[in-house]
């Protein structure tokens, strides 16, 4: 996929240890066009880890810190990687592909470390790990016309007695096996733009050759190749956190407001349950979203005060990330701040290079898609 980045005239960054195109034009132009249209993303830098066996189930019961017994056939659940102490190992997705056989998703900087603890965990269950990450491809599109160009993408095809399944017809959060040019993979409708849009998973071989197919079909539709700059303007406008800014190992899910994505209702053990029944101390910092009036945008590690902190107080939350809102038009980050603070509504101050701007508490997500 290199050389066709290239042809492309993108730009790339080192990005755990990935060549990554940045942009292709423009940062705005290829923000937008998702908003309206639709961008095509290739993201086979994440992470693709099967899991099959008769305890596949239960096991990822154990090794996660959600309920996957629970996920249907077909159907997907985002989920976390726990230490023992609770901290946020990885945050991923999981499709229940067929019987006893899961699809884990992991961010491709957590590739090791989500191997190692899948492995390790699954001591005493009947199962299988297998890290596939170098043998699948992974190529999203995602915007408003994201259905219309798979529809029309020459070679994409339902399976066979595939019944009344669809494109339009899958649900979010769920998967459904197709082929291309007689090749079979995973089309799943899930996404980290905040649009809707669909993620096609398929052997390395096949993906130049799918990639070239999704931009024919998507020259009629305003489909553009989008990079790593835009979706990370993308998911902070969808309030979606990112490892390593909002989440990490030194965080529990509760404060990066995951509390929900962990099940204390499942049954038996799983690594972190006794630290995440713990909870967090009582001051620690919580996830919030803040907007500001202006231009003026605040940047991950910015420091966030009260509003009535004097020059000699100390800051009061720090932020994750930041940027200029294209949808909006007006600067939002994400932030951890105390508790005290995390109220929406209340007013703060940011220190954007030298200078306290006021900025307000607001709830997440910044931005909805109409439905």
């Amino acid at each position: 996929m290199h050389d066709i980045h290239l042809a492309a005239r993108a730009s790339f960054t080192d990005f755990a240890g990935w060549q990554m195109p940045v942009r292709y034009s423009s940062d705005l132009a290829e923000h937008h066009a998702v908003r309206t249209a639709a961008g095509i993303f290739d993201i086979s830098h994440m992470a693709e880890i099967a899991v099959t066996g008769p305890d596949a189930a239960a096991f990822l019961d154990f090794a996660l810190a959600g309920m996957i017994s629970a996920v249907a056939v077909s159907r997907a659940k985002y989920s976390l990687v726990l230490d023992h102490d609770g901290g946020i190992v990885d945050d991923l997705i999981v499709y229940h592909v067929t019987d006893g056989e899961y699809l884990v998703v992991a961010n491709a900087g957590n590739r090791e470390p989500v191997v190692a603890a899948l492995a390790e965990r699954s001591a005493g269950f009947d199962v299988i790990v297998r890290d596939d990450t170098d043998a699948v491809a992974l190529i999203a599109v995602q915007g408003p016309a994201a259905r219309r160009i798979l529809e029309e993408t020459v070679g994409l095809e339902l399976t066979p007695g595939s019944g009344d399944a669809s494109l339009e017809t899958l649900k979010y959060y769920a998967c459904l096996g197709m082929t291309f040019a007689g090749a079979s993979v995973l089309v799943a409708r899930t996404g980290y733009t905040g649009e809707d849009g669909f993620e096609i998973y398929v052997d390395t071989a096949d993906a130049a050759a799918l990639w070239f197919a999704l931009v024919d079909a998507g020259r009629d539709h305003g489909l553009v190749p989008a990079g790593l700059a835009s979706r990370d303007t993308l998911r902070l406008e969808a309030g979606m956190p990112l490892y390593g800014h909002e989440l990490g190992r030194d965080i529990l899910p509760v404060q990066a407001g995951l509390g929900r994505v962990v099940s204390l209702a499942k049954p038996g053990d799983f690594v972190g349950r006794a630290a995440i029944e713990r909870g967090p101390e009582a001051d620690a910092r919580v996830l919030v979203g803040i907007a500001t009036a202006g231009k003026r945008a605040g940047r991950a590690d910015y420091a966030v005060y009260a509003d009535d902190a004097g020059p000699d107080d100390a800051a009061a939350g720090v932020i994750t990330s930041g940027a200029l809102s294209p949808t909006l038009g007006h600067p939002i980050a994400m932030a951890f701040v105390r508790p005290d603070l995390a109220e929406p509504g209340t007013d703060v101050t940011v220190d954007v290079r030298g200078t306290r701007v006021p900025a307000t508490v607001v709830p997440l997500p910044f931005y909805s898609r109409k439905a």
